[in-house]
């Protein structure tokens, strides 16, 4: 796979627009996460839906994908709700490194899923990482247990999430995955809302709300583009990416500034994903041996 590929470009875009949606999510602190969702998603849905009717795409999916477009709902959207809830609760950067375990759980669930084998050395760059947010967490008295659980419980349900895509292959359209997202949320968060409206507080509030579905339209799309294009274990390392993203966007919105440790945990993390993405892509432009074809020998 080389170094620019659709599937790290791909992933690349996504990381860019996810870290853009955790700023809207952060600012919009005052409203409940679930509430959040609801907006977001009904303007995912929206847009998915519109962009299948104008490809002429059936947006339901072939019968024998459904079970993995459910299962990619599902998964993703209990990941989002956890998720959310620690990017409120949580610095900035913190939730999103904690969040960065997914690519472990993305790698190593597929070993079970899709039968994709990590190699040695990637079990050394993932325990590098996990290290990395073994320390940022340690040193980082503002994370409460029960939120850390949640951040990583919302990393394994992301885990899941993109082995069910993986399992999807290139069957069904990128929109038809994004859809099935928004379907499974769209009523849960509904639910949530009728019982427990909080009205956002002015334009500023709406257009934030608006960016969030935005936001998260461009980095699903782009992100179930990178998972259908390229192996699990390389473009599943790309997302820790993101915790550069957060550094800059946490100092610069919100005033966030962590302790000489913090900082080395997470450039911990940005070590073990940089190894193993250059290790992945070393490993892919191996050539292929060629065996040699044995000849039978009369008796």
């Amino acid at each position: 796979m080389p170094l620019l590929s659709p599937g790290v470009r791909y992933m690349l875009l996504s990381t860019l627009f996810f870290a853009l949606l955790n700023v809207c999510v952060k600012l919009l602190r005052h409203l409940p996460p679930l509430e959040i969702i609801f907006f977001r998603s009904v303007l995912s849905l929206a847009l998915s839906y519109g962009a299948l009717r104008q490809a002429q795409v059936q947006p339901w999916g072939r019968p024998d994908s459904r079970f993995y477009l459910l299962s990619r709902g599902t998964t993703g959207a209990l990941a989002l709700v956890l998720y959310f809830y620690t990017l409120q609760t949580m610095p900035l950067a913190s939730a999103v490194t904690i969040q960065y375990l997914a690519p472990i759980f993305t790698a190593v669930l597929g070993i079970f899923i899709v039968k994709e084998k990590v190699q040695p050395w990637q079990w050394v760059f993932f325990l590098l990482s996990f290290g990395g947010v073994v320390l940022v967490k340690g040193v980082d008295t503002r994370i409460e247990p029960l939120y850390l659980a949640m951040g990583v419980a919302s990393a394994v349900f992301s885990g899941l999430s993109y082995n069910s895509i993986r399992k999807l292959g290139g069957r069904e359209h990128p929109m038809v995955i994004v859809l099935y997202s928004q379907l499974v949320v769209v009523p849960f968060s509904a639910v949530y809302c009728l019982l427990h409206w909080t009205m956002p507080v002015g334009w500023q509030d709406w257009g934030v709300l608006l960016l969030t579905g935005i936001f998260t339209q461009l980095s699903q799309v782009y992100k179930t583009k990178a998972y259908q294009a390229g192996p699990l274990a390389g473009i599943s390392s790309l997302d820790y990416l993101g915790i550069l993203y957060a550094l800059g966007l946490g100092f610069t919105f919100f005033g966030e500034t962590f302790g000489l440790p913090s900082y080395a945990g997470m450039a911990l993390v940005l070590l073990g994903v940089a190894l193993n993405a250059a290790y992945t892509f070393r490993q892919a432009r191996r050539p292929v041996p060629v065996v040699p074809a044995v000849e039978e020998v009369a008796t």
